[in-house]
């Protein structure tokens, strides 16, 4: 999803909370300002559901709770509180159970988009490794098959893989390139840079 650089007027954490339980539009929360989110592409949504579909026997054997793309995350950083929507999210904390967002979440995964590129590289990259809970943060590009996983116990050292499968310690699982990307008709979608491309 990619946000709106438009932001709205301040608000407090409860309003927007309440706010966003009956929006037709998502928004993201920065420190008392809003962002509306942009819709997401047909490839987007194809991985992120993959995903899902591929992680839940293990998510479900684990007793943890897996979300895609409407469950927030909320982040407390030096004294502002923030909520993102990542394409998914993994909780396996039987604490973390509120109705609308997530506290601890071991896994985060954002699908990559020309829009939000630079953000979920940066900036929320920064803000999901302040989260104790989380083990891992996943970066999977939707024009061609690429996955970059971050995981806290190799001090958030980037691991890039093109092709094979890779483990998720959250899960104690492996999902493969070919799961994640086994929707997506890569004929019918032209790659950015694609001349044929609009």
């Amino acid at each position: 999803m990619s946000t709106d650089a438009k932001q709205h007027s301040h608000l407090t954490i409860e309003d927007y909370l309440a706010g966003e339980t009956t929006s037709e539009i998502r928004h993201e929360y920065i420190d008392g300002h809003v962002y509306a989110m942009t819709g997401a592409s047909r490839a987007h949504g194809l991985i992120v559901n993959a995903l899902a579909f591929a992680l839940t026997p293990a998510a479900r054997g684990k007793g943890c709770q897996l979300f895609t793309s409407d469950m927030k995350v909320r982040l407390e950083i030096d004294g502002q509180t923030l909520f993102y929507y990542p394409g998914l999210l993994l909780s396996c904390d039987t604490a973390d159970r509120d109705a609308y967002f997530s506290r601890s979440p071991c896994l985060i995964v954002e699908v990559l988009s020309e829009s939000t590129e630079r953000t979920d590289r940066r900036e929320k990259l920064l803000a999901y490794q302040t989260l104790p809970s989380l083990r891992e943060y996943l970066l999977v590009a939707q024009d061609r098959m690429r996955v970059e996983l971050f995981r806290r116990e190799t001090d958030w050292k980037v691991e890039r893989l093109e092709c094979g499968e890779l483990w998720l310690d959250c899960v104690s699982a492996p999902v493969t390139l070919a799961e994640i990307y086994a929707d997506v008709d890569w004929l019918e979608q032209p790659l950015r840079g694609d001349p044929a491309a609009p």
